[in-house]
């Protein structure tokens, strides 16, 4: 099974490069424990993509960084035209061509994926320094098997109002909301128990959450950095408040293939 390893053997023990981006990601010490890569924990990362050339690779390089043995990447992609599938061929990632809706290629993601752990990922989403250590020591206890978590949320931006939206963010999740860009880990039989994502093309995430209940949710001591490109370009006032907008729209019953006009 294709693995980050792989792509680094064929390229003399280094990485092959990968796309960057300017921005600097918060630094979190987290204790390596012994168990950190033994036999018993295995973890696929399903990361679904469509058009992410520009991220993805920032994403791939950070997740590879963990340099586990036993970690699966799966790139579930919904019809790229871009290097998409170039960048994740180019580090090892296991690549699927599958039907364009997030919900539909998380599912193929994860139907494909062979790890006794799940880590969903958004393509843009860049985990911090120290996720493999917390998510290890997560999926070590053996009560979280029935339990999911996610990381705490930041942006790639300076501004004063990126920090408001994480803290707005941060709200949210204490109430059992975390959005699909503060990643999901959970154990395949938890996964399995509630039913595995919906193929939506939109809310895909607020649907697997509230399946899960807030009361098996839980914050890793570790963050996931975001791409604030589209709160740059629409504004961090009109972004939070159409996302906020589809939310509410969704508990009201609007089907989600509605809401994607709305979310953009």
């Amino acid at each position: 099974m294709p693995c980050p390893t792989a792509g680094a053997r064929r390229h003399g023990g280094k990485r092959p490069p990968v796309a960057q981006q300017n921005f600097v990601v918060p630094q979190f010490e987290v204790a390596r424990p012994p168990f950190l890569w033994s036999k018993a924990w295995v973890l696929s990362v399903v990361i679904p993509t469509w058009q992410a050339a520009a991220t993805l690779g920032r994403t791939l390089a950070a997740v590879g960084a963990a340099d586990n043995p036993a970690t699966e990447i799966v790139v579930a992609d919904g019809g790229s035209t871009d290097d998409t599938p170039a960048v994740a061929s180019g580090v090892g990632a296991r690549l699927l061509r599958v039907s364009r809706g997030r919900g539909a290629q998380l599912a193929a993601g994860a139907a494909a994926a062979t790890g006794d752990w799940l880590l969903f990922l958004h393509a843009d989403t860049v985990p911090a320094p120290g996720w493999a250590a917390a998510a290890a020591q997560f999926a070590a206890d053996p009560g979280n098997r029935r339990r999911a978590a996610y990381f705490r949320f930041a942006l790639d931006d300076r501004s004063p109002w990126a920090r408001r939206v994480e803290r707005m963010v941060a709200w949210r999740a204490a109430l059992g909301l975390p959005y699909g860009d503060q990643g999901l880990l959970m154990s395949r039989s938890l996964y399995d128990e509630v039913g595995g994502f919906k193929p939506i093309p939109l809310m895909e995430d607020v649907d697997m959450v509230r399946r899960i209940g807030r009361h098996r949710l839980t914050a890793l001591p570790a963050t996931a950095v975001t791409s604030a490109e589209r709160y740059r370009r629409e504004g961090y006032l009109w972004r939070p408040l159409r996302n906020l907008s589809c939310l509410g729209l969704y508990f009201l019953g609007v089907p989600p293939r509605l809401l994607v006009r709305l979310y953009g």
